[in-house]
């Protein structure tokens, strides 16, 4: 019987003693942390309920709809130091990070061609029977369509680097020439031909600008500057220069019978020639991206192509006119022909380019 009562007290002690351990079990308020998610339970604290003498205990704990604490973050950059760190929001993620290579190939639209022809040879002896540019002639152009292929490679998220071909056609020599007429004056020489290719090679450098200008339509333009130092071959090929205008030597009334009166029907062969020259060029633009790993770039270039110059050889073809020794003058049953060498024409081209540069990264 004692040994009864003492089992008693202690299952007692025990079931006390756990009816007090839960009614005292501690309610944990939500931290509230800067930029946490914090979940916030509640609890209800143990009930008695007398049920036929008996004393029983129940602990009820519900969990209520977790309270979700969130803070704003602040954009990168921020100076804000109420979350203590910095983060990326999902919308502002540079999307647009270059990496990697990639191969690119642009068009593009002369929308101005610099450059003009001038004879070299303008004060040698005789150059007035040479017909060629002795007043600046600016280049004769079609439509100008530069095609560029580039192969580059990104330094880092803001440099990248890359060799290109770029080649201009569409650019011919002027066709229209003012010509000495060897007393002063100038008479207009048509052309035929000189058609001017050029060919570059260069190495360009670009550079990133948009953590100097911002983003630009919500991120989705990123402004960038470049600049390129290469080599240009430049060819022009072969043209004419017709001269009609007649030249008095003598007047046929005092020409004895075979003696030159006169020039006229005045034709130069100009031989083309290619040049090496120095190749520069300064670019703008705006990159966007495309699905696919494939971006465009919208730019402006200027593009410095150095000296178009002939090979410097001139063939003259003219037809001379003699006197009778009555007083009038006939053409010659044959035409006088010379040949001029290292009498160069020459000019300066540049060309300020429209385009769109599609590249693809891998």
């Amino acid at each position: 019987m004692k040994k009864i009562s003492i089992l008693s007290a202690f299952a007692g002690f025990l079931f006390g003693f756990s009816g007090v351990a839960d009614a005292v079990y501690p309610v944990y308020s939500g931290y509230q942390g800067q930029g946490q998610t914090v979940y916030v339970p509640t609890q209800t604290v143990g009930q008695t309920t007398v049920s036929n003498g008996s004393v029983v205990y129940t602990n009820a704990v519900n969990a209520a709809s977790p309270t979700r604490i969130t803070g704003a973050l602040p954009r990168v950059g921020s100076n804000t130091t109420n979350a203590g760190r910095q983060y990326y929001e999902p919308t502002d993620y540079d999307r647009l990070a270059d990496s990697g290579l990639y191969v690119g190939f642009s068009v593009g639209y002369s929308a101005s061609v610099k450059g003009s022809m001038l004879s070299d040879y303008m004060n040698e002896e005789d150059a007035g029977y040479v017909p060629g540019a002795f007043k600046e002639a600016d280049f004769n152009t079609d439509t100008v369509l530069p095609l560029q292929l580039s192969v580059g490679a990104a330094i880092n998220n803001d440099i990248r680097i890359d060799f290109s071909y770029l080649r201009y056609s569409g650019i011919s020599y002027p066709s229209v020439v003012q010509s000495s007429d060897g007393v002063g004056g100038y008479v207009e020489g048509q052309v035929d031909g000189g058609a001017i290719t050029s060919n570059a090679t260069m190495l360009n450098v670009y550079y990133n600008i948009d953590s100097y200008t911002g983003y630009i339509a919500g991120g989705a333009l990123r402004p960038y500057v470049g600049v390129g130092l290469g080599i240009s071959l430049n060819t022009i090929s072969d043209y004419v220069v017709y001269d009609g205008t007649f030249y008095s030597v003598m007047e046929p009334s005092q020409a004895p019978a075979g003696k030159l009166t006169g020039i006229s029907d005045v034709y130069a062969y100009h031989n083309g020639g290619t040049t090496e020259q120095l190749a520069l060029m300064v670019e703008g633009g705006v990159t966007t991206e495309l699905d696919g790993g494939i971006k465009l770039d919208f730019f402006v270039r200027y593009t410095n192509l150095g000296k178009v110059q002939t090979s410097g050889s001139i063939i003259v073809s003219q037809t001379e006119w003699l006197g009778d020794g009555a007083g009038n003058e006939y053409p010659a049953p044959y035409d006088s022909v010379f040949h001029y060498t290292n009498w160069y024409e020459s000019g300066r081209l540049s060309t300020v380019d429209m385009g769109i540069r599609l590249r693809l990264q891998f």
